[in-house]
């Protein structure tokens, strides 16, 4: 990749972010598609978020996508909000412009093309864990296509908004919804660690659950699933598709998906041309 003085630089704020996953495909979409870019990671603190946010937009910094623990704080630091974020209540992408801030939630996208990779969620029973800046997204997405949802959190109070917000019933275990359940959606961080305690008892999961966790990875709930011959999804679909959503709100540009998705797996050719 040639890199002058014209280049644009993007990037994703996190705190940990060293191991995302967005550099990967969003540079290579760069390379693909001829723009003169680079995106990178900022690992941000809670306490140094307004001064980063701040410094990045003074350096020139043309776009950023927004990760754990930021997506709910940096409303408060945008000019534009889109009506998405703005009743998701959440932000995972920044454009940068000469008199703005504007923020943008390509979440509920990412998660909406993703899960309708595995079933149409449309009037289907979906049981959500979590009530944080991704389940709220979740939650938008699968309300636009009418799905009954329920939401379990670890701190139930948590969930009193989303009750008002989007019409979601609230349920004191996982375990009471298995029965009615046709699609469990995880989108805590539990799973990351392989020490983390199960949110629930994994061997009531049946043959007939959708199993999708958003952590990129095979976690318990996943294996589990699997063992139990369930369809499941980890979170790189997501990922993709919401990477993909922010590129073009950036850019203009019609994201390259198949070249991202081949750089996501670390298949993407290395050198200083394009693939013919």
């Amino acid at each position: 990749m040639r890199i002058t003085g014209k280049v644009e630089i993007y990037g994703v704020i996190g705190y940990p972010i060293k191991h995302s996953l967005s550099p990967l495909f969003q540079n290579a979409a760069f390379f693909w598609t001829g723009i003169e870019a680079l995106y990178v990671p900022f690992e941000v603190s809670p306490e140094n978020l307004k001064k980063a946010l701040e410094g990045l937009r003074a350096s020139g910094v043309k776009g950023l996508n927004v990760t754990i623990p930021h997506k709910e704080a940096v409303l408060s630091f945008a000019d534009v909000i889109s009506p998405e974020a703005k009743e998701i209540g959440a932000v995972n992408t920044l454009k940068f412009t000469r008199t703005s801030v504007e923020a943008y939630n390509t979440d509920w996208i990412g998660f909406l093309k993703a899960i309708q990779e595995l079933e149409d969620p449309k009037g289907k029973t979906v049981l959500v864990l979590g009530a944080g800046g991704a389940a709220k997204a979740v939650i938008y997405s699968l309300k636009k296509v009418k799905a009954q949802v329920l939401v379990w959190n670890r701190t139930p109070e948590k969930i009193f908004p989303l009750e008002e917000k989007f019409g979601v019933e609230k349920i004191k275990r996982p375990e009471e919804a298995l029965p009615v359940a046709d699609i469990i959606v995880n989108t805590t961080s539990v799973g990351l660690k392989e020490e983390d305690p199960p949110l629930f008892d994994y061997s009531l999961l049946e043959e007939k659950h959708i199993v999708v966790d958003l952590i990129y990875k095979d976690t318990p709930l996943l294996k589990e699933a699997k063992k139990k011959s369930c369809r499941v999804q980890n979170g790189f679909p997501m990922l993709l598709y919401q990477g993909a959503e922010s590129f073009r709100i950036w850019t203009g540009c019609n994201p390259p998906l198949e070249i991202m998705k081949l750089a996501l797996k670390g298949e993407f050719p290395t050198g200083y041309s394009r693939i013919p």
